[in-house]
């Protein structure tokens, strides 16, 4: 058996940087009050003729400058999204022309704020399965083209930015435990719907835009993923005394606080992007651990815990040895 190591992190985000201030003018809301409730005080809009494949190719650009790879041999492509340019042809197949990689599979797939690190899970099963041997994955949204700015109680979370790791055969996988699971019946608490009017039988608004019901979806992601994260690492016979860097999704600094509050993580030990960077679904675990990079804290060697958990209701955690 193959076993899979993931080698390298580039990020990108768009050059329009928004502050709080900005909703001062469209909404009734101010800085102190975005602050105190999601810990935002900055986030990155897409130009309007700037779309998630652009994001996922600037991230993989930054990806090759910062590692010196080449995708030449690159023989499978994931792109986790919730805002493709078009459902149909798939950003996958279109960062293989634009990159120029002359033959490599390609697939979008869906898991909202989960689906980097559902990404990482396939592609480690693609490895294992010796039908792949690198695979470029990676996180990538345009949340500002599905917003609402007329609902103060969410336009003020999303930004835009994107992720991108390799993962290539190796002699020895530095991906070292992993656990899926979804609650479907929390659909009708967070969707993005555009065509059918109901979810598990119940009604919903169908007009393009991001809906949440932000008390349940917090509820949820505190009970469900604490308890994982005292589970995830006992499957190596470890505890969370072992991870030098918990990564969740950043939705919410609240959510972070009290998902270390519940499990006795350390925040001092906690990666996030939601200050700069907002809720940016599938890129905000990416972004939150590059950031970790470039500042200094992660380290070679280091043990990752990265938990992702958002629509559907679906999560994924992995556990990563940073190479």
């Amino acid at each position: 058996m193959l076993h899979a190591k993931v080698t390298g992190i580039g990020t990108f985000v768009p050059e329009k940087k928004i502050d709080n201030h900005y909703f001062e003018s469209i909404i009734e809301t101010n800085d102190e009050w975005i602050q105190s409730r999601t810990g935002i005080k900055t986030r990155h809009f897409a130009a309007e003729n700037e779309y998630t494949s652009h994001l996922c190719l600037g991230a993989a650009k930054n990806l090759q400058e910062e590692t010196g790879c080449s995708f030449e041999d690159v023989d499978f492509i994931i792109v986790a999204t919730v805002t493709p340019d078009q459902v149909m042809p798939s950003i996958a197949s279109q960062i293989q022309n634009k990159l120029n990689i002359p033959s490599a599979g390609a697939i979008d797939i869906s898991a909202a704020c989960a689906g980097f690190a559902y990404a990482i899970i396939l592609a480690k099963g693609l490895i294992a399965a010796g039908t792949h041997r690198k695979i470029l994955v990676f996180g990538g949204e345009t949340l500002t083209k599905v917003t609402n700015y007329e609902d103060r109680t969410s336009c003020i979370l999303f930004g835009d930015g994107a992720g991108a790791v390799l993962v290539e055969a190796a002699e020895k996988t530095n991906i070292l435990a992993a656990v899926t699971g979804s609650q479907g019946d929390g659909g009708k608490d967070l969707y993005l719907s555009t065509r059918r009017n109901r979810v598990n039988g119940q009604d919903i608004v169908v007009d393009g835009f991001i809906h949440q019901n932000g008390r349940a979806v917090f509820k949820w992601a505190v009970n469900t993923i604490s308890q994982h994260m005292a589970t995830l690492p006992a499957t190596l016979g470890w505890t969370m005394d072992d991870i030098d860097w918990f990564v969740p999704h950043s939705a919410n600094l609240r959510i972070i606080d009290a998902l270390c509050n519940n499990s006795g993580f350390p925040m001092e030990k906690t990666l996030e992007s939601i200050t700069i960077y907002g809720n940016t679904s599938s890129a905000s675990i990416p972004l939150a651990l590059h950031r970790g990079i470039r500042e200094g804290k992660v380290k070679s060697g280091d043990k990752i815990m990265m938990f992702g958990f958002g629509g559907g209701l679906v999560y994924a955690g992995l556990i990563i040895e940073w190479p």
